[in-house]
């Protein structure tokens, strides 16, 4: 049985993966609001998507912004990697718990409002 954990866990870190990345939890902005503003930076270098979510109008972006500057940190620091070779390989969002509130309504009645959460992840590359 052991032995068995062992191999799988050998396997495991093998198959990791070892780009640099960033992840945000319990984001207080819907998760389709946020994946209209992560499709403007995928694909894109890493330098250039910062500063197009610095200039971005939606409010929005400023989470965005605080994300990808910690997966260059982390390039940086972590994997020893220049800013100027990463690019946005990957990005998606995750709902996240929905926090469940009352609206009041006429007539004593209430309404369900959901208010949603996310969890937004970012990888970068190294361009080749």
């Amino acid at each position: 049985m052991a032995t068995r954990i062992r191999e799988k866990a050998a396997a495991i870190a093998k198959n990791k993966d070892n780009r640099p990345m960033a992840k945000v939890k319990y984001v207080r902005i819907s998760p389709s609001k946020i994946r209209i503003v992560l499709d403007n930076i995928r694909g894109k270098s890493a330098v250039e998507a910062l500063a197009l979510m610095e200039n971005a109008k939606q409010a929005n972006a400023e989470v965005v912004v605080k994300l990808l500057k910690s997966a260059i940190a982390n390039a940086e620091n972590n994997k020893g990697l220049n800013r100027n070779d990463l690019y946005v390989a990957e990005t998606w969002v995750g709902a996240g718990p929905i926090l469940k509130r009352i609206n009041i309504r006429a007539r004593g009645r209430a309404d369900r409002m959901m208010k949603r959460t996310c969890h937004i992840t970012l990888i970068l590359d190294v361009v080749k």
